[in-house]
């Protein structure tokens, strides 16, 4: 048998409309429009675009603005498709690769996209080392 909870006083707790909620959090009642002259509301002024604040820079992010198709391409032009296959042992680099099937294999695999571009940006460093960059 339920038994309603009781009040600090011992008494039992009120509940209200019929909602298993205690009287003092019972949601109020929404206001019966009585008025029908009411005036139209203004619309909110729009918000200044000057004011928001602009997200910051990403000069020091090498992948910054480089498409995935563009890594591929650049790996596989200074590795070459059997050195990138050794690099990264994935089957769209071995078996009959092309741009197409290694994007295509990438977008779906964070795991390969993210050793593809590890190999970028040792790549990159790479290059920048032996000045050809």
């Amino acid at each position: 048998m339920f038994t309603p909870p009781r009040s600090q006083n011992g008494s039992p707790a009120a509940y209200a409309n019929g909602m298993n909620l205690p009287a003092s959090s019972a949601p109020l009642p929404a206001p019966a429009s009585t008025a029908s002259t009411t005036s139209p509301v203004a619309p909110a002024a729009p918000a200044a675009e000057a004011t928001a604040p602009r997200p910051a820079p990403q000069a020091r992010n090498p992948l910054h603005g480089v498409t995935l198709e563009a890594m591929v391409v650049a790996l596989s032009g200074h590795f070459g498709w059997e050195r990138l296959a050794r690099h990264i042992a994935i089957r769209c680099f071995q078996s009959d690769p092309s741009v197409a099937s290694s994007l295509k294999f990438l977008r779906k695999t964070p795991w390969a996209r993210e050793k593809v571009e590890s190999l970028y940006l040792f790549m990159l460093r790479e290059q920048r080392r032996s000045g050809r960059g």
